[in-house]
């Protein structure tokens, strides 16, 4: 087992790894998380960043955590471009537009194929955005870091275009009340601030924030 020590959004992103397919973590910074990997049994592991700095950083982390011979691939891509091919493909602490573009782009997309996604920010323009391009959310988790709460997402690739509701776009499959409940409040706000200047658009928030409670209430 390895001693390397993650974050608990890293984790929670970990813990959804196939050990058995090949990985590439994509804007891996110093490459902690494919270490990890690695160590824990996962061995054809990829590590990609666009810029040259944190794959100079990555290298050290492997040389420290692995040793020299260390098989774990690194690669200079803007998100997929340069990657072959990967079964498990994890896309960590990028804003939801990002994310949503970068798979988007992806050369090898098929049914086996596996995305795991932690936004930092627009989890719910990710989530329209995967379901309007033919992916699907098999599961989803949270993990607290302080006094922030992320989602973890993983993502399978269908083919098949479909709208969601505003509801699952704040709320998709997490089961997390106090996930829920920040969207909530999200919403809420928003609602609030735009009561008097646009009425339809508030009207509209409250509609969605009503089925977010009954989400809440159902969990």
């Amino acid at each position: 087992m390895s001693n390397i020590k993650l974050s608990p959004r890293l984790l929670a992103a970990a813990e959804f790894v196939r050990k058995d397919k090949s990985v590439c973590d994509v804007g891996t910074d110093h490459a902690l998380l494919p270490c990890y990997l690695y160590s824990n049994g996962v061995k054809d592991v990829t590590a990609s960043d666009i810029n040259d700095g944190p794959l100079e950083a990555a290298k050290e982390t492997i040389k420290k955590h692995i040793g020299e011979d260390c098989p774990i691939n690194l690669v200079k891509s803007d998100g997929l471009n340069n990657v072959s091919y990967a079964d498990d493909i994890i896309i960590a602490g990028m804003g939801g537009e990002l994310i949503a573009r970068i798979i988007k782009e992806c050369k090898f997309l098929n049914p086996d194929i596996s995305f795991i996604l932690q936004p930092m920010t627009k989890a719910e323009t990710l989530r329209r955005e995967l379901y309007k391009n033919g992916f699907r959310i098999e599961a989803e988790k949270t993990a607290e870091e302080g006094d922030k709460l992320y989602v973890i997402m993983k993502v399978s690739y269908t083919g098949i275009s479909k709208d969601v509701s505003d509801a699952f776009s704040y709320t998709g499959l997490c089961k997390d009340k106090k996930y829920l409940t920040k969207q909530k409040n999200t919403l809420l706000k928003a609602a609030e601030s735009c009561k008097t200047s646009a009425p339809e658009k508030s009207s509209l928030l409250y509609d969605t924030i009503t089925e977010i409670e009954k989400i809440i209430s159902e969990v």
